[in-house]
């Protein structure tokens, strides 16, 4: 009974942060948005007040057919999303298979290694047709609502110039029909060690950055997140992630754009410290996961955080993360109950 009524007394003061703003404790603010499969899951997560949409996937509307989804079909469901959120920003990744998710419309090569393979952004430049549709689909809803576009699987400069191009080509081809468009951030998610340790040079190319945790982990650790093998060694907490999303997190501040994290890290309040120490300005996550994270940002300090993700890159492994981690939180008031 004593848990129940504590758990009950936790819940009522979390749920009580649900409309006071996500900043620290030193006037640094932190943008809370959720990720989604489809515009639907907008109305079940308004309860945990999200500030926008962080990260929508976008293959609900290419999975399970014979033919890929045509324009207007995308527009109208890219559109519903952005009414959904009355003016909040979206965040919409183009379509991202390959590696475990194929298309039947697709003629798939033989790979040894699909999770290395062609996926993400590089299907789209392979498949300039599928581009060319969503862009245009996801342009025309931007019409109706500020949308920004990401693209997967990104490692080079030369890849996020042909990208943008394709964005420039096909707002150019509405502007000829005479259809009427809006204008879109362009980004890149960050999920492979070579975008991070190119941050730099990219963030001359994007508006913004989206570190995609969980392949960025696998790929900097060389293990396959599906493995039950091998799944002792996945650890987003390894101080070698952790440096990577730093150095996008700097990269980014020194361009003046906006980084944010929409893996599953982004949604773990143990490691909101180090994320907004490392200069992440927006979390996208599981509505769940919302007031915990923002009560760890209104708990802390940005120039203590920002010493502190210095000194955890420089840690040995996970646990000895995880353990600097819970000290720092529990020194402000702040343990988690894991």
């Amino acid at each position: 009974e004593q848990a129940t009524a504590a758990q009950a007394e936790r819940a009522r003061r979390l749920a009580a942060l649900r409309d006071l703003p996500a900043v620290t404790r030193d006037g640094r603010r932190i943008e809370l948005a959720i990720n989604i499969g489809r515009p639907e899951e907008i109305g079940a997560a308004e309860a945990y007040g999200p500030e926008g949409v962080g990260l929508f996937r976008t293959e609900f509307l290419f999975l399970d057919r014979s033919r890929p989804p045509g324009e207007e079909e995308q527009r109208q469901a890219y559109a519903a999303a952005v009414r959904a959120l009355r003016g909040r920003r979206l965040v919409l990744r183009t379509l991202d298979v390959g590696a475990d998710k194929r298309l039947p419309f697709i003629d798939w090569p033989e790979e040894m290694n699909p999770a290395l393979g062609l996926r993400g952004a590089r299907l789209g430049l392979a498949r300039p047709d599928l581009l060319r549709t969503q862009l245009r689909a996801v342009l025309r809803a931007a019409a109706e609502g500020p949308i920004s576009v990401m693209f997967p699987m990104v490692t080079t400069r030369e890849e996020v110039r042909r990208l943008r191009q394709a964005v420039e080509e096909a707002a150019a081809s509405l502007d000829r029909e005479g259809i009427p468009r809006g204008r879109v951030e362009v980004g890149i998610m960050v999920e492979t060690p070579a975008a991070a340790l190119a941050a730099r040079a990219l963030a001359r190319e994007v508006d913004f950055f989206s570190v995609g945790t969980n392949d960025l982990t696998q790929y900097t650790l060389a293990v396959d997140r599906t493995s039950q093998e091998v799944a002792a060694l996945y650890d987003a907490l390894h101080p070698a992630v952790l440096r990577l999303i730093l150095e996008v997190g700097r990269a980014a501040e020194e361009a003046g754009i906006w980084a944010g994290v929409c893996g599953e890290l982004g949604g773990e309040p143990l490691a909101t410290p180090f994320l907004v120490g490392a200069g992440i300005t927006e979390l996208s996550m599981h509505p769940r996961a919302l007031w915990e994270v923002k009560q760890v940002v209104r708990g802390i300090r940005y120039d203590e955080a920002r010493r502190l993700a210095e000194e955890l890159v420089a840690l040995a492994s996970g646990e000895e993360v995880r353990h600097r981690l819970r000290g720092f939180l529990a020194e402000r008031g702040l343990a988690l109950d894991a």
